[in-house]
């Protein structure tokens, strides 16, 4: 699945120039074989005036796909679907000479084709952290967000639209540098949280957001969501207490902290002491990370990113707790 935050961005680009006065379309990625570079569910929005955001192969089919939008908001109903592959002769034409195949559909922003309100609506679950699941009509290329328990029937095209991944780190330490490549390659947008400035330096994270102020304070802006994971790196209590403490009052789907069983322990104490529910204790992953032998701060990081991954997927992870 293409990343929520990228295709978000792309669609309230749509809604802004629709806002502004522009007929816009949207072109999403509905089906895609081999080497294809953009995956089901990457959008392109298109301006009536040929300006474009996002991208549907990366480049290869761009040109087509922006000619044909043109063509569909001038004639101002129906929708379009493009098929790109090696064995045809515009693939080439167009770039598409990678090895793989694409399907692209293309809708109006319009409410019988890809409603605003739709975007709100998606816009809405990312902040709460919550999925939305995006239903079109392949006959008709109307698009909406599936009802609450909804079973779609076999003949609608299913999007599984997941909310943008977060991950608020305590402490800039160097298990820290080591988790965040990680868990930007999978698509978790990550802070760094520690009012230690010493630790907490550009040269040490480069291009990373920094937030030097204490974590209850930098947490309560930040504002943990049910796509949020929270976890404590510092082994200083001052800071991680405080931190723990404001996690497990939030929705995040993932708290955790490190340390020893016996720290923990201790640690489960002191938070019982600020008034911390028993329930509230038991979300807190401690000690970080599932239990694969890690040695080092690579693979501890490794460790982490496992088991916050089985957090999110809610795999059962009893077996491999420390």
């Amino acid at each position: 699945m293409a990343d929520g935050n990228e295709d978000l961005a792309t669609l309230q680009a749509a809604a802004r120039w629709a806002a502004a006065g522009h007929k816009v379309a949207i072109a999403t990625v509905e089906s895609a074989w081999g080497s294809a570079p953009r995956r089901p569910g990457s959008h392109l929005a298109i301006r009536d005036d040929g300006a474009f955001e996002g991208s549907v192969s990366g480049g290869c089919v761009e040109g087509d796909v922006i000619v044909e939008a043109q063509a569909l908001l001038a004639s101002g109903e129906g929708q379009r679907v493009l098929d790109y592959g090696v064995a045809d002769e515009t693939a080439w034409q167009v770039g598409l000479a990678c090895g793989g195949s694409i399907r692209v559909r293309v809708q109006r922003l319009a409410d019988d084709g890809y409603p605003a309100a739709l975007i709100d609506t998606l816009a809405d679950a990312a902040r709460a952290g919550h999925s939305e699941t995006v239903l079109t009509d392949p006959d008709t290329g109307q698009s909406r967000a599936a009802g609450p328990h909804e079973t779609p029937p076999e003949t609608l095209i299913v999007r599984p639209w997941s909310p943008p991944r977060r991950l608020a780190i305590i402490g800039a330490v160097h298990i820290a540098q080591a988790l965040v490549p990680l868990a930007q390659a999978l698509g978790i947008a990550t802070t760094i949280i520690d009012p230690r400035t010493l630790f907490a330096t550009e040269s040490r994270f480069a291009g990373l957001p920094l937030d030097r102020r204490w974590p209850d304070e930098a947490l309560a802006e930040w504002a943990p969501n049910a796509a949020s994971a929270v976890v404590a790196l510092t082994h200083d209590p001052k800071i991680d207490d405080v931190a723990l403490a404001a996690a497990v009052a939030s929705p995040a789907f993932y708290v955790a902290a490190l340390g020893s069983r016996k720290n923990h322990g201790k640690r489960r104490e002191r938070l019982a002491a600020r008034g911390i529910a028993e329930a509230d204790l038991d979300r807190i992953h401690g000690p970080a990370g599932l239990a694969i032998g890690a040695e080092g701060p690579a693979e501890i990081a490794l460790s982490i990113a496992a088991e916050l991954t089985a957090a999110w997927h809610k795999a059962p992870i009893l077996a491999l707790r420390r």
